[in-house]
């Protein structure tokens, strides 16, 4: 079928042989596929996540704290292997009902506590440890400002560009144009601010640049979906560029990354 072909049937009906690489994953439905326990360690932090964008944010915020002296950040991640299904077994969904790396479950406390959503365990734990999160109420509200859009953009860089360049079953132009040109729009939305800025809030380096790196850094740096930074011309984006490479050359960060 060509791009022009298609024509939306009165009632959509889920087709398992749609969707390229996921085809065997993506399902219109929530809820465990099946039984399946979830490793765990010694310690308090347990991090059941994989190496993605979103993974990545945890394990370099851990690492950062870990860099601080903060020892009561030590964790023991997991591998939750998303193209095998494993955020469908059973414990996993009951800790993150949609299904999504990362969670990171806290059993410091009297009870157990899980964190789902990338942006949400970076602010938890930058509550948690009082760092990486501004102490003054204009700065914290600027921090949140970018941190949302940050989680709100990246269904557009990573569902929308990401999905349509690198994924799916045979290329498309309109997605393809319509995802590129709101992910150089963000990025130029980066580039504006980081013009005047040398990290993404005031009064320095916080989760919200954790956050966006691990999306907007490496992706301008080319270390996500191949050929992306020249088909997007990322190196245009010379303060984007900049940040990007400051963060990049941070030792938490490589832990974080390695991780």
């Amino acid at each position: 079928m060509s791009n022009s072909d298609y024509t939306p049937p009165k009632v959509w009906v889920w087709d398992k042989e749609n969707g390229g690489k996921w085809a065997g994953l993506n399902r219109p439905i929530a809820g465990a596929t099946h039984e399946a326990i979830l490793p765990t360690g010694d310690q308090d932090l347990q991090l059941y996540s994989l190496g993605t964008p979103n993974g990545i944010k945890v394990t370099v915020m851990l690492e950062e704290l870990l860099a601080l002296g903060k020892t009561d950040a030590a964790y023991d991640v997991h591998v939750i292997n998303i193209g095998k299904g494993d955020q469908f077994g059973s414990e996993f969904t009951k800790l993150n009902p949609n299904s999504k790396i990362p969670v990171l479950l806290d059993r410091s406390g009297n009870e157990p506590e899980a964190i789902f959503e990338s942006c949400a365990i970076l602010h938890y734990l930058a509550n948690k440890f009082g760092a990486f999160w501004p102490e003054n109420p204009r700065d914290q509200t600027q921090c949140l400002s970018w941190l949302f859009w940050q989680e709100s953009g990246a269904s557009f860089v990573g569902g929308g560009f990401g999905h349509f360049y690198s994924y799916a079953p045979y290329p498309m132009e309109y997605p393809i144009d319509r995802y590129a040109m709101e992910t150089k729009r963000q990025l130029d939305v980066l580039d504006r601010h980081l013009a005047d800025h040398e990290y993404m809030v005031d009064s320095g380096y916080s989760i919200a640049d954790i956050a966006i790196w691990s999306w907007y850094g490496r992706l301008a740096m080319g270390d996500t979906y191949k050929g992306a930074s020249e088909f997007l011309e990322t190196a245009s984006y010379k303060n984007v560029l900049r940040w990007a490479e400051t963060i990049a050359a941070r030792e938490a960060v490589i832990k974080g990354v390695a991780a």
